[in-house]
């Protein structure tokens, strides 16, 4: 079995990663400026800096269930692009606020183009099974250089062109996606044999009861919380060191180098050894771990260098992983909805970490967030508690010459074979992807279709 992606699978993941990065890099950028320059705003205080920061993740909570769902109906594409165009638009009211309140209000609108789960369905949609996890992979690498990237940029631009600047590239990014989505991003057709016909409220019922599904939304959540409410306190601390925002990048870049060599042996050795489970656990208890010893560590430039190495050496490898995982275990047809449930919790939990941590630091001071936050890690690893990982199917390539098969005559003649779960039709490229359980029984396939793995 060829163990490489194809050529069709490459171009669809570095065309995703690109959105991902031009996103990303607009809720990045801003973790390490606008806590330092909130006070420029009419109306700042602490708790409404930290609703700034985390009203982000409410647009997109609110929304990735309902966008997901409609992707699995309309097509991945159109939500996409409407996704980005409503991010721009975002970006543009906050570049014009004078006060705090506009600032919320645009990175809401920001926040609403939530495509994070349909981007994700579109990767799984792209890639074939046994290739998920490497595709995964290279994403959360890309989120992870975006980061790196913005912790540079942001300080930088807002130091020099100040934070409105910052909202504007953000925008002018999103546009950029438009372009890479429209042009770049392979067109698909997908149908699963259990046709879309289940109704919308049993799809989104199924994700919710689902223990497996849960375990990962769960999982999401007290990640990306976590991550909010480490932004919240760690850009003044690096100040009060004597580095200046415009001087953070030389902290954050090596730290995230670092914490990125230490993460990809756990995903081979994970992967390879078929301990997934195992290593994400060990992940889960280095990241509550890290948040609790911040919050009882001495100040100093050492301290804080350890806590964000250990800190994103666990971020970085969970948040490769738990897409991947969730990818596996989702059933055919429902991938769309099942992003969208786990997108929600991921954006609800930036949302609560920047909001509810603001509160905490306002109340209680620095070290009650780590703690807060490193007693939430603790919990998410209790709910690890018996859970079991799925089953790898497999996807089968098929290709066919010019003319005698598309869509509509993979869909009656070969989705309906014992075995089959979804195919992912590439009309242009006289391309599917048909994914089967395991044991399935090639031989069923009809002679004319190449097939590969």
């Amino acid at each position: 079995m060829n163990s490489s992606m194809s050529a069709l699978e490459r171009r669809a993941v570095a065309a995703l990663a690109c959105l991902y990065v031009f996103r990303m890099l607009g809720l990045f950028m801003l973790l390490p400026v606008l806590p330092l320059y909130a006070a420029d705003y009419a109306f700042s205080t602490p708790v409404l800096v930290g609703l700034a920061l985390g009203i982000y993740g409410l647009g997109q909570a609110v929304l990735q269930i309902p966008l997901g769902m409609l992707s699995d109906r309309i097509g991945r594409k159109p939500v996409i692009v409407a996704g980005l165009l409503l991010f721009a638009a975002g970006g543009v009211l906050a570049a014009s606020a004078e006060s705090i309140f506009t600032v919320i209000f645009g990175r809401l609108m920001q926040g609403a183009g939530a495509i994070a789960s349909t981007l994700t369905a579109t990767v799984a949609d792209l890639t074939r099974e046994q290739h998920r996890s490497k595709a995964m992979a290279a994403i959360g690498v890309s989120i992870g250089v975006s980061f790196a990237v913005a912790m540079v940029v942001g300080p930088g631009v807002a130091a020099s062109f100040g934070v409105p600047a910052l909202f504007l590239l953000t925008s002018a990014l999103a546009m950029l996606g438009v372009v890479v989505a429209v042009f770049v991003v392979p067109s698909s057709r997908i149908q699963s044999r259990d046709p879309s016909a289940r109704p919308l409220a049993s799809l989104l019922l199924r994700c919710i009861r689902s223990p497996s599904l849960m375990r990962l939304n769960v999982g999401v959540f007290v990640l990306h919380m976590a991550m909010m409410a480490l932004f919240l306190v760690l850009p003044a601390r690096l100040t009060e060191l004597g580095l200046a925002p415009a001087e953070h990048w030389m902290v954050y870049l090596p730290v995230m180098a670092a914490a990125f060599v230490l993460m990809v042996p756990a995903l081979i050795v994970a992967e390879k050894k078929s301990w997934q489970a195992l290593i994400l656990r060990l992940a889960i208890a280095l990241l509550a771990g890290v948040l609790l010893l911040a919050s009882v560590l001495p100040f100093s430039l050492v301290s804080v260098l350890a806590v964000l190495l250990l800190f994103f050496t666990a971020f970085n490898y969970l948040e490769a992983s738990l897409p991947a995982l969730l990818s596996r275990s989702v059933y055919a047809g429902g991938k769309g909805t099942a992003m969208g449930v786990f997108a929600s919790f991921q954006f609800m939990g930036a949302f609560c970490g920047g909001a509810l941590g603001g509160w905490v630091l306002g109340h209680w001071g620095e070290a009650a967030v780590f703690l807060a936050a490193g007693l939430a890690g603790l919990l998410w690893l209790a709910c690890t508690v018996g859970m079991v990982l799925p089953v790898q199917n497999i996807s089968v390539t098929l290709s066919w010459p010019q003319g005698g098969w598309g869509y509509e005559r993979l869909r009656n003649e070969v989705l309906c074979l014992p075995g089959t779960l979804d195919v992912t039709v590439f009309e242009d490229e006289r391309q599917a992807y048909l994914r089967v359980s395991k044991g399935f029984d090639l031989a069923q396939l009809p002679a004319e279709l190449y097939r590969r793995d």
